[in-house]
């Protein structure tokens, strides 16, 4: 631990144990002295997170009802309620660069908006992605630049769509043109990831069997970090310990209770929870642990991969999603579609009320984060990639406006959006994609 003076912390703090690794949240001791300086060095820092819907929505009960607000809130998206103050919801975006139209595309063009080559080899070619240009610029002064998660096992290769590479469906990130970031649905190696340190795997494994927490390894670290804290911070570490060792206990959980399943689901790793809408909690309470910990600050997260056959029973449908987005307008698998958008919609919803809880200098740590969550498809019968369902949540802080809906008469480059938000983010680059101009936050 690196201590400056006047009995203070580093933002860097790091509590350490055999193996494993916890950076603090930014606390009260962690601003080194009374001037402006010190107060810049520790104030809250800027991240980005991105979430993936797959296979459009049925827009009709998409598109929110109020025309600049978000006062009546369409049927998707009414759990967003509680939140609608940090949310705005957009009307009329496009992905140009995803045509022809495709799933394959769908999920490549979003974060990129980038034309994937066609090809079912490996040569395949896309563009850098939104998030990797954020990791290049804000992700450098931490543990991970970025941090790429799913809900699947992406492991098909070949052909997937129409030609396509499988690559292009597995992977929203990509550092580079030819470099897909392969992202993790497994909850226990995401929590190794963010605060397992040196070792190997087996050996980390071995040392976790011998003791009941990861956080056990720590506790002589911690209790000499407490005794230089006062009541306050001593409350945030306490309860930013408490969500950490909830999170192992819920993977330990998960992990106990696999039993043989004679018909598996193929695309979900084993040891993770059986309901898909606790995995999803699991993995976005992991983001959250991550960027209140500073360990990253750039997310990507891919709710469920194009062309998913996964049916949602906590959602009350029992049909594979895949064939109901191709409804052929039965309004019957319309409104069954329209269940599974409001359900991943819901989630998004709880993640951003666990952001809005979770106090950060002098906001919350939603106010100091900026998230984008939509899908590169806008009708998925007719894989059509305009009038895309997108939203924006969060980034008070970067001085942006909630409760907002966001109509354009003309189609509007998704492109113009993740220039926006890199911009607020401390980003500036003059184009990204097919960009033509910003966005007005």
């Amino acid at each position: 631990m690196n201590f400056i003076t006047k009995r203070s912390l580093s933002r860097r703090t790091v509590l350490r144990g055999m193996g494993a690794s916890l950076s603090l949240p930014l606390l009260d001791a962690m601003v080194p002295a009374a001037t402006a300086l010190a107060a810049t060095a520790a104030k809250p820092v800027k991240r980005l997170g991105f979430v993936f819907m797959p296979m459009g929505a049925d827009m009709t009960r998409w598109t929110p009802r109020s025309e600049d607000t978000l006062d009546e809130l369409s049927p998707i998206l009414e759990s967003l309620a509680p939140v609608r103050d940090r949310v705005t919801a957009f009307t009329n975006l496009e992905l140009q660069p995803a045509y022809p139209g495709s799933h394959a595309t769908s999920n490549s063009a979003f974060l990129s908006a980038a034309r994937a080559k066609l090809t079912e080899s490996t040569d395949y070619f896309l563009g850098t992605t939104v998030d990797q240009v954020a990791a290049k610029a804000i992700g450098q002064e931490t543990q991970l630049p970025s941090l790429e998660l799913a809900m699947d096992l992406m492991q098909t290769v070949g052909q997937c769509d129409n030609g396509y590479a499988c690559v292009y469906q597995n992977n929203l990130s990509w550092s580079s043109p030819t470099t897909p970031l392969p992202a993790e649905a497994h909850p226990r190696l995401v929590f190794e990831k963010l605060f397992g340190e040196g070792g190997s795997k087996s050996e980390r494994q071995a040392a976790l069997r011998k003791q009941a927490s990861l956080l056990d390894f720590m506790r002589d670290d911690l209790a000499r970090v407490r005794k230089e804290l006062g009541p306050a911070d001593r409350e945030k570490i306490d309860d930013y310990l408490d969500s950490v060792r909830e999170v192992e206990r819920r993977i330990q959980r998960a992990e106990s209770g696999v039993q043989e399943n004679p018909e598996p689901d193929m695309d979900r790793p084993i040891g993770v929870p059986a309901s898909y809408g606790e995995h999803a909690r699991l993995m976005f309470d992991l983001q959250l642990l991550a960027m209140q910990g500073d360990v990253t600050r750039v997310t990507t997260f891919q709710l469920a991969r194009e062309t998913s056959n996964r049916t949602y029973p906590d959602a009350g449908v029992s049909e594979p999603h895949h064939p109901l987005s191709h409804h052929g307008n039965d309004p019957g698998k319309i409104e069954r579609m329209s269940k599974i958008n409001a359900f991943h919609v819901s989630l998004f919803a709880e993640y951003l009320e666990k952001l809005a809880a979770t106090p950060e200098g002098e906001g919350t740590l939603l106010d100091h984060s900026l998230l984008l969550y939509g899908s590169g498809m806008g009708n998925p019968n007719l894989h059509d990639h305009t009038n895309l369902p997108v939203l924006v949540a969060g980034g008070a802080s970067s001085g942006i406006q909630g409760n907002r809906h966001i109509r354009y008469e003309n189609a509007t480059p998704l492109a113009n959006l993740h220039l926006t938000l890199l911009d607020r983010a401390g980003v500036r680059i003059d184009q990204f994609g097919d960009s033509d101009g910003m966005v007005s936050l």
